[in-house]
């Protein structure tokens, strides 16, 4: 996290570029594919009209938003998605989805007044039925990964946004954020030992990996350049590489973040690919 000041302003762009982000996704996307291209993909032949109904309320979020702020909204930046079909965006979809209901969820702590909380929960409860929708009817998998959803940390969300931004217009107020440096976790299985590198120069070698999922992260040394992922974690989760095996925040975290997918079956059990 950067030393801009946390308030209520400086949150709401924080959400805000967010929200633009998704609303260029939706948009491009159901720019880019036709109905025909949706069901000639073996998506639902239902599906892209639930899209433009996604794409209506992300404009809805942008306007809400930017009136709420005034003057001083963020405005849209350059989006770079690697989406190449209309199965693709759909699978897209329900990772960019889940990181802005996380990140919603890790930024209503930050949130003081109680008419922008309420907007904001408002906000979140859409959120989060178009990331069940879209892991569910569509993608054909786990509509929840668990009794509670995982809070992502401004610095964390941010940072997985910040992979799809090519560049803001420089008049857009300074966020605060700060990406963290990149990890991999390569061919991640579950109950395996995996691969872990970080950029920058980050070293890995006895720190460990936090995989957060709902409110309580499990914890992993790296040793020998390896971690053991854990059997625990099932749907959607995320791994950052920490400094402490105590507590996971914007101060430990040294690396990250990764999404992890481990898809589950209506009985509980783990589907493999």
């Amino acid at each position: 996290m950067n030393s801009t000041t946390i308030d209520d302003t400086s949150l709401l762009n924080y959400v805000l570029t967010l929200k633009n982000l998704e609303n260029a996704f939706y948009a491009g996307a159901l720019n880019s594919f036709t109905q025909d291209d949706f069901v000639n993909d073996s998506l639902p032949t239902w599906s892209r009209a639930r899209f433009e109904q996604i794409a209506e309320h992300q404009q809805a979020h942008v306007d809400l938003l930017s009136n709420a702020i005034g003057s001083g909204a963020a405005q849209a930046c350059n989006y770079t998605f690697p989406y190449t079909s209309p199965s693709t965006f759909a699978a897209l979809a329900e990772v960019i989805s889940g990181v802005c209901v996380s990140a919603f969820v890790g930024a209503a702590q930050y949130i003081t007044s109680s008419d922008y909380l309420t907007t904001a929960a408002a906000v979140l409860s859409t959120e989060a039925r178009h990331a069940a929708w879209i892991a569910g009817p569509v993608n054909h998998q786990n509509a929840w990964s668990g009794a509670l959803d995982t809070p992502l940390s401004l610095d964390a969300a941010y940072t997985l946004a910040s992979q799809y931004i090519s560049g803001c217009p420089s008049s857009n107020p300074t966020l605060p954020v700060t990406a963290f440096s990149s990890l991999t976790i390569a061919n991640a299985s579950l109950g395996q030992a995996s691969t872990v590198t970080a950029s920058n120069n980050v070293t890995v070698e006895g720190q460990y990996v936090a995989f957060l999922s709902g409110v309580t992260p499990t914890f992993a040394q790296v040793v020998g350049g390896q971690v053991v992922v854990p059997t625990t974690i099932m749907g959607t989760s995320y791994a950052v590489l920490t400094s402490s095996n105590a507590s996971v925040d914007d101060s430990t975290i040294t690396a990250g973040v990764v999404v992890l997918q481990f898809p589950y079956n209506s009985n509980g059990a783990l589907e493999i690919a």
